[in-house]
């Protein structure tokens, strides 16, 4: 059997970091795609980037998705690349609505004209529930986003089963609740606690400025969720999935594992600053995965107390190594 040749959009972000990993050893020819810019941060697959191809294109230029597909010919797709970051989307609505929306169309319809056998799977997220209909979430859940992202990454949802519908493409749509890991980026909450933390055990800082702390997601490990990715993949038939924990924990309880985790008390540490706090704060976001449980044989390893714990030691290593 010939090598299966999988793509990756967003291959150095954190879930394209794990996903890659994932894919290498099932034993993928992995291609990961990269804008061409002056700050690309091959941090997160430096330790595999020998073994994958890398190659430029961009989710804003239709032309270089075309030539990515025709010169590589991947049989997978993996669709990873967005502007992430929920926070930012206020202050960049456009530039969100470009990458996160208008991108994965530019995508599927390169797919379609390139080589519609490709199976496709799209980034979705638990922020398209936003202002949330019932709890917990599940895939017939309305929604109702609360931020530019959000309202982006269900343009993203709906033109791929839009695709799927109207060409028979095999796309599926992973709506992944928050999934954390030691290479989540420092802008995120549960990395600046964990990372905070190491911080002030080692004595760089004595407090850290939190938002609301009573917020509450349903935090998973992104190593987990790639697998579910992964699996929506080798599926005779394209489907939607929720991947979650079906758990919730608030900043709060983020803030004393993590701090427990170093022998720190947090409420000596963490203050609350207004700054941080969102124009529209989501509702409760909790994921009912029991489709991808039962339909892909998913099921998350590594729980919330572990995956602080995990993040914690990280950044520990990491402040100590750059102290030296």
């Amino acid at each position: 059997m010939a090598t299966r040749r999988a793509l990756i959009t967003g291959v150095t972000g954190q879930d394209g970091s794990y996903l890659a990993e994932l894919l290498l050893e099932q034993g993928y020819e992995v291609i990961g795609v990269v804008r061409r810019s002056s700050t690309v941060n091959f941090e997160r697959i430096a330790h595999i980037q020998d073994r994958m191809t890398l190659v430029a294109g961009d989710l804003l230029d239709e032309v270089s998705l075309f030539a990515v597909l025709r010169d590589h010919r991947p049989q997978e797709v993996y669709n990873l690349a967005a502007q992430s970051f929920v926070q930012t989307s206020w202050s960049q609505p456009v530039l969100t609505g470009e990458t996160t929306a208008l991108g994965v169309t530019r995508l599927l319809d390169a797919i379609r004209i390139v080589d519609p056998e490709i199976r496709f799977y799209q980034a979705s997220s638990s922020e398209m529930f936003g202002k949330v209909h019932e709890v917990p979430q599940r895939e017939t859940t309305p929604f109702y986003p609360r931020s530019p992202y959000g309202v982006a990454k269900v343009y993203g949802h709906w033109i791929t089963v839009n695709y799927r519908e109207s060409y028979g493409l095999h796309a599926s749509s992973g709506m992944l609740f928050n999934h954390e890991s030691p290479r989540r980026g420092l802008e995120f909450v549960t990395r600046k606690v964990t990372h905070g933390v190491a911080r002030i055990k080692h004595g760089l800082q004595d407090k850290l400025a939190l938002g609301n702390l009573d917020a509450q997601r349903d935090w998973g490990y992104a190593a987990d969720y790639v697998r579910a990715m992964w699996l929506m993949l080798q599926e005779d038939s394209p489907s939607d999935y929720v991947v979650a924990t079906g758990e919730t924990h608030s900043v709060r309880e983020l803030c004393e594992l993590a701090f427990a985790a170093a022998g720190l008390d947090w409420e000596r540490h963490v203050v609350v600053d207004e700054r941080f706090l969102r124009p529209a704060e989501v509702d409760l976001l909790v994921g009912d995965a029991t489709k991808a449980q039962e339909g892909l044989g998913w099921r998350r390893e590594v729980d919330f107390s572990r995956l602080v714990e995990m993040m914690v030691d990280a950044d520990l290593d990491l402040v100590r190594a750059q102290m030296h």
